[in-house]
């Protein structure tokens, strides 16, 4: 991708964004996905290559970090159960109902195998607010919605890789699964990345003391939300929660201060600067990339495969609501619902797919189309129904 196409798609995203500050029903990033899709028929733009690694490694740190950074440590504590639960256990329950429900409805549409259907399930599993959040807190005034969305979701990316790197390594080199290799490796994984993260967070925090400059205080910053992920993959532990785990330990620290308030009010600037140009350039690679994929014939299934993962994902959130006794009476069914519809798919769910389209030769593109569409479709209905069905529920 040259330095031209970046200004370009830099412009196109300030004029999205521009026009449309308020984002009261549709979020920018979905005409940010539409848009990419129709300049994928444009020539110039149409020879770009969106890489899984450019995804991973470039868009996500930066993504995964400001959200974290500025998701409430308090807020965390308050839903740490529920949000901690649904982003492991629920998790792999979604991934293996939804898969053997996908397997059961494949006949009449495609042949899928198995654990090509738990591969989907594995892709549509990871969730990305990151389009909806503020359309969800202004919508129902929720801060314990929103909350439990953001937290999951920031969570659940780590858990969700390590799934897919397990089910997709069954699938393309036919790699064999014991439940004892899956647990330790996911704790490792796991337990290791988040490690690393709080310790990063926590050493910038105190850094931070031995320079009064703002500017350096940022570049700082930069180091510990790309260090932390490049390190965390050095060592074959989530970089995804290595990163997660920084952010949401660097603005615990300095909520605990008053005199940090002059630290977060530079990064903020800062971040939220970086944050708007890259979702520009990723949501309109996004679209760019999809559309060498939607070509296809089975788009009637592709609907199927997101109303399921609907209700999966709905079914689970209310029996973990049910199961915590102490959100029984905190949770209502419409608010399960809410956070149900709330998880829409995103940057994690594309980036799976390019990593199974790397690591497949030819043999999964009706998954990888499959998957796509159904992204797309989250991505589109999803986003545009918050507003609505936030305000359907109230009554």
């Amino acid at each position: 991708m040259s330095s031209a196409q970046i200004i370009l798609l830099l412009l196109i995203g300030y004029l999205l964004f521009t026009f449309d500050k308020k984002q009261s029903y549709l979020p920018v990033p979905v005409l940010l996905v539409v848009l990419g899709i129709g300049l994928s028929f444009i020539p110039y733009f149409s020879s770009i290559e969106v890489t899984a690694k450019m995804i991973y490694h470039v868009f996500l740190p930066a993504i995964l970090f400001t959200s974290a950074y500025n998701f409430s440590s308090a807020n965390f504590r308050k839903n740490a159960g529920i949000i901690t639960f649904l982003a492991t256990i629920g998790i792999m329950a979604t991934v293996a109902i939804l898969g053997a429900v996908i397997f059961a409805l494949s006949g009449p549409f495609v042949s899928l195998s198995f654990i090509g259907a738990l591969v989907i399930a594995s892709i549509l599993t990871p969730t990305d607010p990151v389009s909806v959040v503020s359309i969800l807190e202004e919508s129902s005034g929720s801060k314990k919605i929103s909350s439990v969305v953001e937290g999951e979701s920031l969570i659940n990316d780590g858990t969700s890789i390590v799934i897919f790197s397990f089910l997709a390594g069954m699938l393309t080199q036919s790699k064999s699964f014991t439940v004892m290799n899956f647990v330790t490796d996911f704790l490792i994984v796991s337990l290791g990345g988040a490690a690393l993260g709080i310790a990063f967070g926590w050493l910038m925090s105190k850094a931070v003391h031995y320079t009064h400059h703002r500017e350096y205080q940022v570049m700082l910053s930069i180091v510990i939300a790309y260090g932390s992920f490049n390190l965390a993959e050095l060592i074959s532990v989530s970089g995804v929660l290595a990163t997660v785990f920084s952010g949401i330990m660097l603005s615990f620290e300095y909520g605990r201060s008053v005199r940090e308030a002059h630290f977060k009010d530079t990064l903020n600037g800062f971040w939220s600067i970086a944050e708007l140009s890259v979702l520009s350039l990723l949501f309109l690679l996004i679209g760019i990339e999809s559309a060498k994929f939607l070509q296809f014939n089975a788009w009637g299934f592709a609907f199927i495969i997101f109303a399921v993962s609907l209700l999966v994902r709905f079914a689970i959130i209310m029996g973990t609501t049910q199961f915590f006794k102490e959100w029984r009476k905190r949770m209502s069914w419409r608010e399960s619902a809410l956070i149900s519809w709330s998880g829409l798919k995103g940057s994690m769910s594309v980036y799976l797919i390019l990593e199974l389209q790397a690591k497949s030769s030819g043999d999964s593109d009706m998954i990888i189309s499959l998957a796509f569409a159904a992204v797309l479709i989250s991505l589109v209905i999803q986003s545009l129904g918050v507003s609505p069905l936030t305000k359907w529920l109230a009554k």
